[in-house]
Order: structure tokens, then C-alpha cells, then sequence
């Protein structure tokens, strides 16, 4: 590190007093009783917790629970919805089906069989991600661990980050968690990710994600990352790494043992000249109103580093105007930039979660209303489709139609990004397959050619 790098870092990236080390406590399913502040709640709702946590993944941390989550207000505290499992998150009958299981006492082995045939009807892995985005080697081999479905990004997954400090409740990733080999995205091949990335010079990004890759060390963060300033990797011009830390343990970058070892590899990485972007999840501003979330916010920041926003619209969480616009002016005023509103995806609890297009698109319209032109970056509401990410640009009248207009984003053929398109207006869909063509159109332009890609995937 240079001698600049270093007198920044004593001036400006040094924690500011009062903030202590906090041993990390976490909370799975066999640990839910242990968990003081639900004893206010009812004896109904814990067993509800515990079917649902059976079938899908629960983890939760102190930091959550003593400083996120407004007790008074929980169950409806959209914290504790966001990191808490609810009945509503699973099909009436296979609730019903797993809570039966559990009043005749059924053994462990039963249990997990039923949750298992439940998972399986979820949709596990949304986009058929597993079969159309992982890359094959020079070999023909398939490259575990990684997804490549636009030309210029690559997804890794490195097996050490592949948990979180807390699970989201409504996470699109969630059969990363459930112990299933099968479904679960990972690899500790950083020789396979470096010499793929060597061989296709027309990546330009590498997006390390989970799980969450900020519950690794930093030197095993370092063993992927910092090979990347050899010139062989010179095309790789950002770095991102999704992370959900920021909101459930700040402290990982504060007061953790290795704090201070992390933000100086990021300041390495960035001042090599890569561009370092921290793809933070974000769902509700209250995620950024603690002392430490500032102050990690700060120290991140410190480094060179840039942190853009981006999250789900989720029912019983953040589907309002009001709750968007004050996310996005709060994150504005921290010097995080807001990037994206998805829609929830059609996978694990969505239906508890999902909103329809039509409220997407008002409340995101709203949201827009109530903030500056520095807010207003965030893009949405976007559907990560099979196809791409489809961004509902608005509601309109065409010779008497009332439609959709939609645009891709971000698609497997470059061609079709930023080309207007329009559906039939559904005031109930919830995703892009829910849609259909309006103005006489039979299909979406894109439909053809996806599908052909789809079968060619298939070996036929």
C-alpha cells in the first residue's frame, strides 16, 4: 500500500470510538426457544415458526434481534418479517401437511422426507439458472460454481461464502441452504474461475456472491480477488461482491478480527485500479438507522469502494411509496447509490411476498415522485427472468389498449436490450410468464429465439 493509502487509512478509515467488539450469536431452528423476546409471543406462533423453518431456512443474529426489530410492533414489524418465519410462506397445504407431522411427533427422518417433496415443488432454482447459466470448460466440462448468462459478467460462487449472517425469509436463493448438494451453487476452484476468466476476454465484471461472500476471511476473499490485478486479468475492469452484511452485521466491517485486513484488501483492489462495487441488499431503511451501519457505511466508503443499493418489493416488508422513498433518500445522504427494485422472484415463499405488477410499478412510480435525481438511479421494478432482467418502464393506452411497456435491461442477446416491447395490462400478474402480447402480437419478440437457445441448452 502506498504511503497516500496508508495516511488515508489512519485519517479516515480507522473506527471511530465506541464502537466495542461483539461476538457474533446466531439462531437456527433447534435454537428458536432460546431466543428471549419471543416469549411475548404466542405459543400458536411459535409452533407456526417451527413448521415453517422445517421446510424452509431460518438463521437469525443478535445484532437483528436487538437492534433491528422493534419488539413492540413484531409480529407486523417488517424487520422481523423479513428475518422470521411466517405461516403464510408456505401452500396451506403443505403447512398443514408438516404441522400434522409434527403433533403425532413424527421422527426426524419423516420430517425432512416431507420437506424435502415440498422444496421440490418450490421451483428451487428460479430462471432454470443451474441449466442455461453455468459455463462449460475448454473440456466440455460444466464449471460448478459458476454462472454466466450476460457477456460481460460472471457469477462465482465461492463454497466459503455460502452462508449468511441471517437468512432473508424471502430469499430467491434459499436451496443454497437447505444442505441439498444437488441444488446448491458453489466452488473452491479459484485456478478453474481465474483461467476461465483469462480465457474470455469480453467479461468485464466479476460478480462474487452467495450466500453472502462477506462471511469469509479476508485473506480467503484475498486468494480469489487479488490474483485479478496480474495483467492476464486487465479486462476485468469492476469487482462486485454481493453482500447483505452491511444490514445484519456491520460489525464485519468495524470490529471484527479481521476488519481492518478486509478494507485494506479493498483499497488494494481499488487503488490497482479495479472497481470495487459492493452490491448492497437492502429492504427497509430502519437496515441503515444503527450507529455501527453508519459507521461501516463510512469505513467502506473510505476505501475507494462503492456501494450501490438494490432489493426486492416485497408484500408486508416495503410495499409502499413512503417506505421506498426514505430507503432511497437515506441511502443518498450515506453516499450509497440506489441501483435496483426487483420484483420478487417465483421461487420458495413468494407467494406470501409477491406483489403484483401493476402495485410494482405504481409504488416504484411513487417512490420516484419523492425523491431527487440522485435517487432516482434505481432502476425497476426489474424482473431477473430466464430471458433477462425485464423492467416494467410503465402503464399506458395504445389505439384503446390499456398495456405494459416493458423494456430488457440486461438480456442473453445484447440485441434485444432497451428495446420496447408491450403486454396485455393484468392487474394480478406477479411475473414476466404471467404476461401476454398485446396489439395482435401472438409472442414476445424475444420468445423464439429464447426458446431455441433453451432447447439447444437441452441437447436438442
Amino acid at each position: 500500500m502506498n504511503q497516500t493509502a496508508i495516511l488515508r487509512r489512519q485519517s479516515t478509515g480507522a473506527p471511530e470510538a465506541g464502537f466495542g467488539a461483539r461476538r457474533f450469536q446466531v439462531y437456527t431452528l433447534r435454537d428458536l426457544d432460546r431466543i428471549a423476546a419471543l416469549s411475548r409471543m404466542p405459543d400458536e406462533l411459535h409452533f407456526e415458526m417451527k413448521v415453517v423453518a422445517s421446510v424452509l431456512p431460518f438463521r437469525v443474529n443478535d445484532y437483528v434481534i436487538d437492534s433491528l426489530i422493534d419488539w413492540d410492533k413484531a409480529p407486523e414489524d417488517p424487520v422481523f418479517q423479513l428475518s422470521f418465519p411466517q405461516k403464510g410462506m408456505l401452500d396451506p397445504a403443505d403447512f398443514d401437511r408438516m404441522a400434522d407431522l409434527f403433533h403425532a411427533g413424527a421422527d426426524a427422518r419423516e420430517i425432512q422426507a416431507a420437506a424435502q417433496e415440498i422444496r421440490n415443488h418450490l421451483n428451487p432454482h428460479p430462471a432454470d439458472q443451474l441449466r442455461l447459466n453455468v459455463p462449460l470448460d475448454e473440456n466440455g466440462e460444466r464449471l460448478e460454481g459458476l454462472q454466466h448468462k450476460y457477456r460481460e459478467t460472471v457469477l462465482f460462487f465461492p463454497s466459503q461464502g455460502q452462508t449468511c449472517h441471517t437468512y432473508c425469509s424471502f430469499c430467491f436463493r434459499w436451496a443454497q441452504f437447505i444442505g441439498d448438494k444437488a441444488l446448491r451453487m458453489a466452488s473452491t476452484e479459484a485456478a478453474a474461475l481465474h483461467r476461465y476468466l483469462r480465457n474470455h476476454r469480453g467479461v468485464t465484471d466479476l460478480l462474487v456472491t452467495g450466500g453472502d461472500p462477506m462471511v469469509m476471511k479476508a485473506r480467503r476473499l484475498a486468494a480469489y480477488l487479488e490474483p485479478l490485478l496480474e495483467p492476464a486479468f486487465d479486462h476485468i475492469q469492476s469487482i462486485r461482491i454481493g453482500t447483505k452484511a452491511l444490514s445484519f452485521w456491520p460489525h464485519r466491517f468495524v470490529t471484527d478480527e479481521d476488519a481492518d485486513e478486509l478494507l485494506r484488501l479493498l483499497e488494494r483492489l481499488s487503488g490497482a485500479g479495479k472497481h470495487i462495487a459492493l452490491m448492497a441488499h437492502y429492504n427497509h431503511w430502519r437496515e441503515l438507522d444503527t450507529d455501527i451501519a453508519r459507521e461501516a457505511i463510512r469505513r467502506l466508503r473510505s476505501t475507494g469502494a462503492e456501494i450501490r443499493s438494490q432489493g426486492p418489493l416485497l408484500a408486508h416488508i416495503n410495499d409502499s411509496g413512503e417506505t421506498w422513498a426514505r430507503l432511497w433518500q437515506t441511502q443518498v445522504k450515506a453516499g450509497i447509490i440506489p441501483y435496483y427494485m426487483f420484483v420478487e422472484r417465483d421461487t420458495g415463499a413468494h407467494r406470501y411476498f409477491e406483489v403484483p405488477l401493476a402495485k410494482a410499478w405504481r409504488v416504484y412510480r411513487e417512490a420516484m415522485q419523492q425523491v431527487s435525481g440522485l435517487g432516482r438511479t434505481a432502476r425497476g421494478p426489474s424482473m431477473s427472468a430466464g430471458p433477462g432482467k425485464v423492467e416494467i418502464q410503465g402503464v399506458t393506452e395504445i389505439n384503446g389498449e390499456k398495456v405494459f411497456v416493458l423494456r430488457f435491461i440486461q438480456s442473453r442477446n445484447p440485441d434485444w436490450v432497451q428495446r420496447p416491447f408491450f403486454a396485455r395490462y393484468d392487474e394480478s400478474a406477479t411475473w414476466l410468464d404471467q404476461l401476454r402480447p398485446a396489439l395482435g402480437e401472438e409472442r414476445f419478440f424475444f420468445e423464439d429465439e429464447y426458446q431455441a437457445f433453451c432447447a439447444e441448452r437441452q441437447g436438442g
